[in-house]
């Protein structure tokens, strides 16, 4: 579900329009959607959520269109040769305040229209980097090709390992 699909469903079972959410959720993501209903979206401007926590999953040597599992593979490697150094400097460099390229499918508006709509279109898309701080990047097992990681990160950053995968 996608975010905007709770919010749908909550005024239907609630029977009023306004509701409103703190962040969006992204459709792969499991956890808590925090929102206000009637007089309580005006408090959701008032909360502290600059911070978020995910565990996740990287497959090392795949890319895929959307930066994530969802997406069509574009190039596939082998990761045999993938060093758990290359790995921690990998972790490193994403670590810290750092730029970040958010991914041309996510919800990111260009221009007043999301940038997953305007690639569904056909348009090319290029979103500008912004600033984000990731901080604490764990990388808690590797099992093979397969890296179980807990990052901590500000909100507004997109997790996703498209780029960090294709260069390990």
């Amino acid at each position: 579900m996608t975010s905007h699909d709770v919010v749908s469903r909550l005024r239907r079972i609630l029977r009023t329009r306004r509701v409103g959410h703190a962040g969006t959720l992204d459709p792969m993501a499991t956890g808590v959607l925090v929102c206000g209903v009637e007089r309580g979206t005006k408090l959701l401007g008032h909360l502290a959520l600059d911070t978020k926590a995910y565990t996740a999953t990287i497959r090392l040597g795949a890319s895929t269109t959307t930066d994530d599992a969802e997406g069509e593979v574009l190039a596939e490697v082998d990761p045999a040769g993938v060093t758990d150094e290359a790995v921690a400097a990998g972790i490193a460099a994403l670590t810290g305040d750092i730029e970040q390229v958010p991914s041309s499918v996510s919800a990111v508006k260009i221009d007043g229209k999301r940038a997953y709509a305007r690639v569904r279109a056909g348009e090319d898309v290029v979103i500008p980097a912004r600033p984000v701080r990731v901080s604490a990047f764990t990388l808690v097992e590797r099992r093979g090709p397969e890296l179980a990681v807990l990052v901590e990160c500000s909100s507004g950053t997109y997790v996703r390992f498209g780029r960090f995968v294709t260069e390990a």
